[in-house]
């Protein structure tokens, strides 16, 4: 058996923790993370200061409750003032959670409904993807407009300024692509890329520190989203698309790599059964079921304050199962209905935005302002939830009057006994407001009050939206062609690359597939001699990826210059290279051989038809002979005749 103190002792310990986080520590962090202060101590300050009018209101709300306790002649002691406080907590949570249960009560099974008919999901998503694009083009200007202030603070404080080191932490934050687009701006306009002579002040740095804080995650979650929304649509016309395909296998138009588990367990024709064939249904059906949930709901919200006869329908159920002993029914079904009210609940709060202050986005791309925000909603609204499902089973003796054995939460969370209009009026009528909020939602009163305001909200039938419709499918096409140009170019390049591979390796083969034939055909009429057939043949390189796979030949890489230019020029010609300090050579043999085979420039000017004749030097030079002679040629010979290698270029210092 578990002991008695154990229950009470853990429900004060989450209740008033989760007290804590949402009244005092979550609302200063909030106000840390947008400070803009450079230092820990500055951003705590700012937020001290930020939420002293918020506790203020509430201290002066309290202070009002007090007085009027004291009037009455109440005596107050701790465990009255512990009560007081939390039942006014949980009286402002209930009026949220029944203003946020009015209004998902209607929309959770309708939008079930919706989602499942495939052209309205697209006409909205065509809807959300042109109100992102405007959202996305403001994003844009305001951070241009924040960074060309910043640029401009840049270039006025100088590199030796105290406040430089807080300009460098801002523009650390910023990318470099909107660094340079703002520099750019900042010279175009009107300034002329010139540089202010007035120095800001701190708090003016801390002011745009924030604003670039604010403004680059902006940018960067519409971005995101504009992405996502986008990869949606053109899912969406793909699911469309397919709707009536013959073959039944999903076919996409812009194709995304799987992996080989994912294409064998999510195959083309599974994928069109689930987007073509069985989600519509149980979509449906799940709408069917929610729609019958949220009329037990409502109901029981209605009738759950009557006692003789019981009306609420979960006290029935309840009740049943108590005096069957059945514990295991009371559990699911308790588990089940209270699953379904914080759904409602919490995917109310995902979707509902402050001026596009704090709202849920998908895919990561929240901001910890808008999760801060939604931890407090949510620590507010699981207290009196919990309170108020207690009371539509009929187990919270402060609403129904009736001595029943009270549970041990009833016992911590306290109630508003020492006010009476709150707790003989408020906790028990107000829910019923909730079939109003049902009414208005089902009549989309909100939405076409925000839509008059300026607010664009997807009405059918309205002009306002059938034009953002069409502007959406206009995006929706500008991005398919942009994405299909890009396949397109890459295409081509992998194309070209492919190409320019082939052709390089059929030009290498023939060069050296022709050569190396020359080489055998010269070697084998040579005899094997020294002679010019077979130095030629020697210098050719044979290849051993291409052909004469088992005779790789390393002495004949690289080919010499004679070589390239007998090959070039069909005839054998020599390259006369002369140095300083050596007079022409007198060698016999080399005179006989220039004499026999002539020298480039002749041959040059032959082909080309005009003079091309090279004068030897009449200085003094060295002359080396770049031809078919080995190093000895050169060395033969003796006294002033003797031809000696060049030196190299700082031989002489």
């Amino acid at each position: 058996m578990i002991p008695d103190e154990v229950f009470p002792n853990l429900w004060r310990i989450i209740y008033w923790s989760s007290q804590f986080l949402t009244w005092l520590i979550m609302p200063l962090m909030q106000s840390y993370l947008k400070a803009g202060d450079f230092t820990i101590k500055g951003k705590l300050k700012s937020a001290l200061i930020e939420n002293a009018i918020y506790y203020g209101s509430y201290l002066f709300i309290c202070g009002i409750l007090l007085i009027y306790i004291a009037a009455k002649g109440v005596s107050l002691d701790w465990q009255k003032l512990k009560a007081i406080a939390s039942s006014a907590s949980n009286t402002w949570g209930l009026f949220l959670l029944v203003l946020l249960l009015g209004y998902a009560l209607v929309e959770v099974p309708r939008s079930l409904w919706n989602n499942a008919k495939p052209g309205f999901t697209l006409q909205y998503a065509y809807f959300k993807a042109a109100k992102l694009s405007a959202d996305k083009a403001e994003a844009e200007e305001n951070v241009d407009d924040v960074l060309e202030s910043l640029e401009g603070i840049t270039r006025s404080i100088p590199n030796n300024h105290e406040l430089r080191e807080c300009v460098e932490t801002i523009l650390r934050k910023v990318p470099t692509e909107l660094r340079e687009r703002a520099a750019r701006n900042y010279s175009r306009g009107g300034n002329g890329g010139g540089t202010s002579t007035i120095v800001p002040s701190g708090k003016a740095l801390v002011r745009v520190h924030r604003q670039v804080i604010k403004s680059l995650q902006t940018l960067q979650r519409t971005e995101a989203l504009w992405s996502v929304q986008v990869e949606k649509v053109l899912y969406l016309e793909d699911v469309s698309r397919n709707m009536h395909s013959s073959d039944r296998r999903f076919k996409a138009e812009f194709t995304k790599p799987r992996s080989q588990m994912g294409r064998f367990f999510y195959s083309p024709t599974l994928h069109w059964y689930w987007a073509c064939v069985l989600r519509s249904p149980l979509l449906k059906s799940l709408c069917v079921i929610t729609a019958i949930m949220s009329g037990m709901v409502v109901w029981s919200e209605l009738t759950f304050f009557q006692r003789k006869p019981v009306l609420s329908i979960f006290a029935n159920v309840i009740n049943v199962a108590k005096h069957g002993y059945d514990f295991l029914t009371i559990e699911v079904f308790s588990m089940i209905v209270l699953c379904y009210l914080f759904y409602c609940t919490y995917s109310t709060i995902l979707r509902i935005r402050f001026l596009n202050l704090y709202y849920l986005a998908p895919h990561h791309q929240t901001n910890e302002h808008s999760l801060i925000f939604s931890g407090m909603l949510l620590c507010r609204l699981t207290p009196p939830m919990c309170l108020n499902f207690l009371g539509l089973i009929h187990m919270d003796s402060h609403i129904i009057k009736e001595r029943v054995m009270e549970t041990y939460y009833t016992q911590i969370m306290g109630h508003m006994d020492v006010i009476g209009i709150i707790s003989n009026g408020f906790n028990i009528y107000f829910p019923m407001c909730m079939l109003a909020f049902c009414l208005a939602t089902w009549f989309s009163l909100g939405s076409r009050a925000l839509n008059a305001l300026g607010f664009q909200q997807f009405l059918q039938n309205e002009t306002i939206a059938t034009e953002l419709v069409q502007e959406g499918k206009d995006l929706i096409a500008r991005e398919k062609r942009r994405r299909q140009r890009a396949e397109e170019a890459m295409n081509r390049r992998r194309e070209f690359s492919r190409n320019n591979e082939a052709i390089t390796a059929n030009i290498y083969v023939n060069k050296y597939g022709n050569l190396n034939a020359n080489n055998s055909s010269s070697t084998t009429t040579t005899g094997g001699g020294g002679g010019v057939g077979s130095r030629v043949g020697a210098n050719v390189p044979s290849d051993d990826l291409i052909r004469n796979g088992d005779n790789l030949r390393y002495d004949t890489l690289p080919r010499s210059l004679s070589d390239e230019l007998k090959e070039r020029f069909g005839v054998s010609t020599e390259a006369h290279v002369a140095f300083k300090g050596h007079q022409p050579s007198t060698n016999s043999r080399y005179n006989d051989t220039l004499a026999s085979r002539g020298v480039l420039s002749d041959e040059i000017g032959s082909r080309f038809g005009r003079s091309t004749q090279v004068q030897p030097p009449n200085t003094s030079h060295y002359r080396l002979e770049f031809g078919d002679y080995e190093e000895d040629d050169f060395m033969a010979t003796s006294g002033s005749n003797r031809i000696e290698p060049p030196r190299g270029l700082f031989d002489d210092v």
